[in-house]
């Protein structure tokens, strides 16, 4: 069963591996059958857990290689490494600021209904904007896995997607619940719900072919796809899980992660 996957293209590697957190915002989203709430400490744990692969995928498996393929290419590796992670986290700033406009003017809208909409379309769009990114960087992991650079393993590409995958179970409950509480069928919250992660097996295939089509991109977009990682750990993850009342514990959970990430880079990579 390994050899069949190490053989497998890049491309569809990274296509099987979104699938795989595409199916868990799935799992979280059918909580709205079962449940009016999930417990809050679960939660946060599992986004403490990502934050913290994400926050070591984001140097080992992404920035560090960038800056190593951006020198074996002859480019001034630290210039197209930073404007490569600023943009990636710009495209999540950008998107966060048409959210708050959206949201100004639902406050502005007087009819129930239309403003029942909005706040639909408000929690889907911010929850599928930052699939995007992160769908982009499990392509870009795996499609740099021909380049053989240094950091860029089978390991670290894997663990990257169920770190991802893992913050994607609070993401698609995140989205059910509200929209079912809005008085939206259980049916029809659960699709929506699981729908805002449809666009990561889309963007990883974008992202992974890319890279192997356009080798000059790679530096940039494994910078990119760090930068985005790097602002939804800053502005979602790590504020969310340190809500709970237990915030050393919520800490230690991300610890954990980064560790375990740490590991498979360094020591197994």
């Amino acid at each position: 069963m390994d050899n069949l996957w190490i053989n497998l293209h890049p491309v569809l590697q990274a296509f099987l591996a979104t699938l795989f957190t595409w199916a868990i915002t799935a799992l979280g989203a059918s909580v709205v059958f079962f449940f009016k709430k999930v417990n809050k400490s679960i939660m946060d744990a599992m986004l403490g857990f990502a934050a913290g692969v994400m926050i070591a995928a984001s140097f080992w498996s992404l920035l560090e290689p960038a800056i190593a393929m951006a020198e074996s290419l002859q480019m001034i590796s630290w210039l197209i490494v930073l404007i490569g992670f600023i943009s990636g986290g710009a495209l999540l700033f950008i998107s966060d600021k048409i959210y708050d406009i959206v949201k100004k003017k639902k406050k502005e809208t007087k009819t129930q209904n239309h403003s029942r909409l909005k706040r639909c379309f408000l929690l889907v769009f911010s929850i599928t904007m930052h699939n995007i990114p992160e769908g982009l960087a499990v392509g870009v992991a795996f499609g740099s896995l021909g380049y053989h650079i240094s950091g860029a393993t089978l390991a670290a590409a894997m663990t990257l997607a169920l770190g991802i995958g893992l913050q994607n179970f609070p993401e698609g409950s995140a989205v059910s619940l509200p929209l079912r509480r809005e008085g939206m069928s259980r049916g029809k919250a659960f699709f929506l719900g699981q729908m805002s992660g449809f666009v990561e097996p889309i963007a990883a295939v974008i992202g992974a072919l890319l890279v192997i089509k356009i080798q000059m991109l790679l530096p940039f977009l494994l910078a990119f796809a760090a930068g985005a990682m790097i602002y939804v750990v800053v502005e979602e993850l790590i504020p969310e899980s340190q809500s709970n009342k237990k915030k050393d514990v919520m800490a230690f959970f991300t610890l954990i992660g980064f560790s375990i990430m740490m590991i498979l880079d360094v020591a197994l990579g």
